[in-house]
């Protein structure tokens, strides 16, 4: 099954940063392409890590690095932020957005930090509501910010207020905690986030209910996401599915606002299977 191939990358007992963040998301990418070939998009992410090191005469020098990124990256193969649109689901899948040079912050993120990483030049995310940024420390410790949407732009605090303003309308001022770094498995779940908002927003509750099901790979004792996942499974038809997450939520959160609420589900459910056996 694909979720126990995903638990296998993600899972808790691998350590957070020894994840390789470009299986794990072509893995979520094989929700929609199930015969994925995930080894040759993973053999094309090396070989720009090749392209990059042949121009980084100084990997000591964090200058050095980020130029060779974005000339490989931006500059000869083109990748570029999809601004015009933004919510397609390809822009969420790692090999559409190697074949097609296009996506979302995120993904370029994730395209430029693993391809970073692989010639030795450290990344971390940062999840800026709305836009996610890179982050490197470099020897003296000070943090350098990176736009992988923006063709690889460095960024000031400052630039990221003006990016929250232009996202939010200048109803969000910067906290310093929103320009902290995250960690891989917070970059798949808001991957997968992302991509369960685009289909929950035109209702496609079957492509919606594999990407919940990989959220909970990574967070098995998250309540909210049980929950819903028990929605769309009887949304779906799947109602013993369904009932089985909906008293999973009540052990977890036996106290919750919803409580009662979620009782009377589980029961109803269990009088609709009790008449159709």
């Amino acid at each position: 099954m694909l979720a126990q191939a995903f638990v296998s990358l993600v899972g808790q007992e691998v350590e957070d940063d020894r994840i390789d963040l470009v299986r794990a998301a072509l893995t979520i990418a094989r929700t929609e392409y199930p015969n994925l070939d995930v080894d040759t998009y993973c053999a094309r992410v090396e070989d720009l890590a090749r392209r990059v090191k042949r121009h980084v005469p100084d990997l000591g020098d964090p200058s050095e690095s980020i130029a060779a990124l974005n000339r490989v990256l931006f500059e000869e193969e083109g990748f570029r932020g999809n601004a015009e649109d933004y919510y397609d689901p390809r822009n969420s899948f790692l090999n559409e957005v190697l074949d097609r040079k296009l996506g979302i912050p995120i993904t370029l993120a994730v395209v430029y930090m693993e391809v970073a990483r692989r010639v030795g030049f450290p990344l971390v995310g940062v999840g800026l509501p709305g836009h996610f940024l890179l982050k490197h420390y470099d020897v003296e410790g000070c943090e350098i910010l990176i736009d992988p949407f923006n063709g690889g732009s460095l960024l000031t605090v400052v630039d990221c207020q003006r990016r929250l303003d232009q996202i939010y309308g200048g109803q969000m001022p910067l906290q310093p905690e929103f320009l902290m770094s995250v960690s891989r498995r917070q970059v798949l779940v808001r991957m997968l986030n992302n991509l369960k908002s685009i289909y929950l927003s035109s209702r496609n509750f079957r492509k919606a209910l594999p990407i919940v099901d990989l959220i909970l790979a990574i967070y098995p004792r998250s309540p909210e996401d049980v929950k819903q996942r028990a929605m769309l499974r009887w949304s779906l038809g799947q109602n013993r599915g369904a009932l089985a997450d909906l008293d999973d939520y009540l052990k977890m959160s036996p106290d919750a606002s919803d409580a009662d609420e979620i009782r009377q589900t589980a029961a109803t459910l269990r009088r609709m299977m009790a008449t159709m056996n």
